[in-house]
């Protein structure tokens, strides 16, 4: 029977057991950039312990840590706006059927913007046509990435035009991290936040 200190597959590890290298990755995340900006859901319960994703990054935190900061990078020192990058992990989050990462990101792509019938369409897997054509791109070429693992060169000459080089490593960067974040949290079987209703459909 699990307790209190296991959510899903995964033990909540309570800050004042951490070893030191585990402490450094919590430290990392409590208190960097993630805790000043806005919040999904809290990154700690009452008792201190990581919620979400982060909470299995401390089995190995020499791999976690370096989970951690790319995460970072890409979410604050990228080139693409904050809608376009919450539309590319919203549409993620769709087509990988992840309830925690739609759940976290519906509330941040809101505070970036984006409006609830912009991400009903999003949540629905249908066109948006208050997208910017910077922004459709970018949700075309997550698209492909997630279901194809390439974009044609068609694809390719069209986005490159539009977006440039540099954002399509971001882009493939970022698909590439959400992807592994949506693993993690399969593996480890962790559970949406207490009140959280899941949106998908499984099967659909």
């Amino acid at each position: 029977m699990k307790n209190d200190a296991e959510v899903g597959r995964a033990r909540r590890f309570v800050p004042d057991e951490l070893t030191p290298e585990q402490r450094a990755l919590y430290d990392a995340i409590v208190g960097g950039p993630r805790a000043r900006g806005p919040q999904a859901f809290s990154l700690t319960d009452d008792a201190g312990r990581l919620e979400g994703p982060f909470n299995a990054l401390l089995y190995n935190p020499d791999i976690g840590g370096a989970v951690q900061e790319l995460g970072g990078a890409l979410r604050y020192r990228g080139g693409l706006s904050a809608r376009a990058r919450e539309i590319a992990i919203l549409e993620l989050s769709v087509l990988r059927r992840c309830e925690f990462e739609w759940f976290a990101h519906e509330r941040l792509g809101r505070a970036a913007g984006l409006s609830d019938d912009e991400l009903r369409a999003l949540r629905d897997g249908r066109g948006v046509p208050t997208l910017t054509p910077e922004e459709a791109r970018v949700r075309e070429v997550t698209r492909a990435l997630v279901r194809d693992r390439e974009l044609d060169d068609a694809a390719f000459g069209a986005a490159e035009a539009l977006l440039g080089r540099r954002i399509l490593m971001e882009i493939v960067t970022l698909v590439g991290y959400y992807d592994l974040i949506a693993l993690t949290l399969e593996f480890w079987r962790t559970p949406l936040p207490a009140g959280a209703e899941p949106v998908f459909a499984r099967g659909a």
